[in-house]
């Protein structure tokens, strides 16, 4: 199981890369393998401002669907488009071109709030 150190986890199954005042959020690749195969990425909610755990969109794999919750309060100000023609990214590279979207956050202190890798792995292993 892949679960980088830079990165801040969601006890939802976000990771979240924090850039200066923005934040890159995806699904990990603990969500994407239990959701199995993705195939269709939904949000609806660029250009909107949403409090933290607010949900930002869904992701539909064919099994089942799932809610994205937001892991920082702020302005969703990008959707990776190129999931609308390739959801499959998500399964294929969950924290690289599987981004989902990305955040102007209006609270750096909310990133406290967020799992290290180690408090991930505890979570999902628990």
């Amino acid at each position: 199981m892949n679960i980088p150190a830079d990165l801040k986890y969601t006890k939802d199954h976000e990771w979240v890369k924090i850039e200066g005042d923005l934040a890159i959020v995806g699904i990990t690749d603990f969500a994407q393998s239990e959701l199995g195969d993705i195939v269709y990425v939904e949000v609806e909610t660029v250009d909107e401002t949403l409090d933290a755990d607010e949900i930002f969109g869904t992701v539909e794999a064919v099994k089942t669907v799932s809610d994205l919750f937001l892991p920082l309060t702020g302005e969703i100000v990008a959707f990776n488009e190129e999931l609308e023609d390739d959801p499959e990214l998500v399964n294929s590279d969950p924290y690289g071109k599987g981004w989902m979207i990305k955040i102007k956050f209006s609270d750096a202190s909310q990133i406290d709030n967020l799992l290290s890798d180690e408090g991930y792995k505890a979570l999902i292993s628990a």
